[in-house]
């Protein structure tokens, strides 16, 4: 193989399959990435067994052929190489000269024929959104996704397809997150579990762009998500996913519209006063249509008032401020509509046409 291309492409190319190397394995080979030139043109490939990329890089190729080369120290090469054209070429026993101006390496490679390929996945039915769309649904709902991995379905969101809507949810047994959006076109009914891992790495390569489309296909333990020159193949989450209508509630005994640029600003402040180590929760009191934020905790106290438009009963209620601020930074509106039940019941955020729903529980405060 012998092909060259320019620095800025590559690197490029290396950092997006970098998502889907294995940092460590018991098979070496998923360490490595693998470069591959062929009529169709230069290709880079990852893959961890669970998460497969691949993307074209643009460049000259003299001789087509392929090569599996350590991920972790061809990425550093390349990104340490003046900003030029780099020449990679390999020998018959997979030696591989990486060389750009006087700078001039050699890698020892292995073939790539061991590598294990991407899954096959049939380029029938997409679902089509931009890439604007799907980059702002995974912002605004993966932060609630669980790391637990003891409880796998929670580490991944659901991907919920009736006719001309998409429904995406993710929770973390504390708060429930909801995005709904409404599609150009009715697709089959679908109900799919998706890594957040593999959503979180997608966002990252995204350009966001609302012209820009990425067509997501299915299959019973795949999916796969083509955009750009890009292909990302995931496995999915395999069980049942948790039954969301059941825990959702539209009665409410307190109503709040809040700016909520204020309030958000407002749990910022309070949240300077509490150690990592240290699960304080904020206090809140809503009564003669005022909203009273008090903390107190080893460091200080602190209390803020916020005018509000209330209807319905006061009430007082405990909550993880962290929890308010992950909902609060990811909605756009500027004025926000919280709904309350009791002290012991989950809150709700959420718009007129629920196109984002946030239950989040409340924190005992009487304990």
């Amino acid at each position: 193989m012998k092909i060259q291309i320019q620095k800025a492409d590559l690197l490029n190319s290396v950092n997006i399959v970098l998502k889907a190397v294995s940092a460590k394995s018991t098979m070496p080979i998923l360490e490595c990435l693998i470069i591959e030139a062929t009529a169709l043109g230069i290709k880079l490939i990852g893959n961890d067994m669970e998460l497969g990329i691949e993307t074209i890089v643009k460049g000259s190729i003299q001789e087509e052929g392929m090569v599996a080369l350590n991920a972790k120290v061809f990425s550093e090469i390349v990104r340490r190489l003046p900003e030029n054209i780099i020449s990679i070429s390999t020998d018959e026993n997979y030696v591989t000269e990486i060389i750009c101006e006087k700078a001039k390496f050699s890698l020892v490679g292995r073939s790539g024929e061991e590598f294990p390929v991407l899954p096959e996945i049939e380029k029938e039915n997409p679902l089509i959104l931009s890439q604007f769309t799907l980059k702002e649904v995974i912002r605004q709902t993966v932060f609630s996704i669980s790391d637990n991995e003891s409880n796998k379905i929670m580490t991944g969101e659901l991907f919920e397809i009736k006719k001309n809507e998409l429904r995406v949810i993710s929770l973390d047994g504390h708060r429930i997150s909801i995005r709904k959006i409404y599609l150009k076109e009715e697709y089959e009914d679908r109900k799919v579990i998706i890594p957040g891992k593999t959503l979180n790495e997608i966002s990252k390569i995204l350009s966001g762009e609302a012209s820009s489309l990425v067509n997501i296909y299915f299959t019973d333990k795949h999916a796969m998500f083509d955009f750009d020159d890009t292909v990302v193949v995931t496995r999915l989450i395999e069980g049942e996913y948790y039954r969301i209508d059941q825990m959702l509630s539209s009665d409410y005994e307190t109503k709040v519209v809040i700016n909520k640029k204020e309030l958000l600003s407002c749990i910022e402040r309070a949240s300077l006063l509490i150690r990592e180590s240290e699960k304080k929760p904020i206090i809140i009191r809503i009564g003669d249509n005022n909203f009273e934020l008090n903390i107190n905790t080893a460091i200080g106290s602190m209390k803020e008032d916020i005018d509000i438009v209330q209807e319905g009963k006061d009430i007082v209620i405990g909550f993880n401020p962290k929890f308010l601020l992950d909902a609060l930074r990811v909605i756009d509106d500027e004025m926000v509509d919280i709904y309350l039940i009791n002290p012991k019941a989950p809150c709700f955020i959420r718009d007129k046409d629920q196109t984002y729903i946030y239950l989040i529980l409340p924190v005992n405060i009487h304990a």
